[in-house]
This record gives C-alpha cells, sequence and structure tokens, in this order.
C-alpha cells in the first residue's frame, strides 16, 4: 500500500484539533490544527461604523476582514 511521507494512507486525513480563546484580547479566537498546519482565527466587535457610512447615512452595520500569513 502506498503512503504519506508522514505515514497516512491516501485517503487519511490529518489529524483535526481546536483550541478555543487562543488570543486574551479578542472576543472569539481559536486554533485550528491540522496536522503541522495551524491557523489562528479571532473576532472583534467595535462600536459604531466608518465616518463615510455616518456622513451618508448608510443603514447597517460594517464588517472587514484582514488576514496575514508568514513568507
Amino acid at each position: 500500500m502506498i503512503t504519506r511521507h508522514d505515514g497516512r494512507r491516501p485517503d487519511q486525513m490529518r489529524p483535526i484539533r481546536f483550541q478555543p480563546d487562543i488570543a486574551p484580547h479578542a472576543h472569539g479566537s481559536v486554533l485550528a490544527s491540522f496536522g503541522d498546519t495551524q491557523v489562528i482565527c479571532s473576532a472583534m466587535i467595535e462600536p459604531g461604523v466608518p465616518r463615510w457610512m455616518m456622513q451618508q447615512n448608510v443603514p447597517g452595520g460594517w464588517l472587514t476582514a484582514e488576514y496575514s500569513m508568514l513568507p
């Protein structure tokens, strides 16, 4: 049988693990691990909306996202 370099079968997934509350200053966060790959996901809540939304009386809220990766 063919195996991958880490010993898994071709149809076998990497181990998956989630560790909640990894970032103490975020309102919500988790460290998601897929084998040796690790991703930190976090969420922050800020009251208010951008100034242009207030000036133009745009109804609703504002959602933004960003990501950063190591080289």
